[in-house]
């Protein structure tokens, strides 16, 4: 976490690629969407299928 601005949190991941940022709204409930964005972002930054990410979080 990089910082904080009202209900939004940018989080930033430095790898052998780049510098990545992301910017999460700080709700207790995300839209269907944004989730999903967040983390098409995530598995593409992180290079690995998005059904392989899901099946690590649960």
């Amino acid at each position: 976490m990089i910082r904080q601005r009202g209900s939004h949190i940018r989080l930033r991941k430095r790898t052998t690629v780049g510098e990545h940022n992301l910017t999460v709204p700080a709700h207790k409930e995300l839209a269907k969407g944004t989730l999903n964005d967040i983390l098409t972002r995530v598995s593409l930054w992180n290079n690995i299928p998005k059904d392989e990410l899901l099946r690590r979080l649960r």
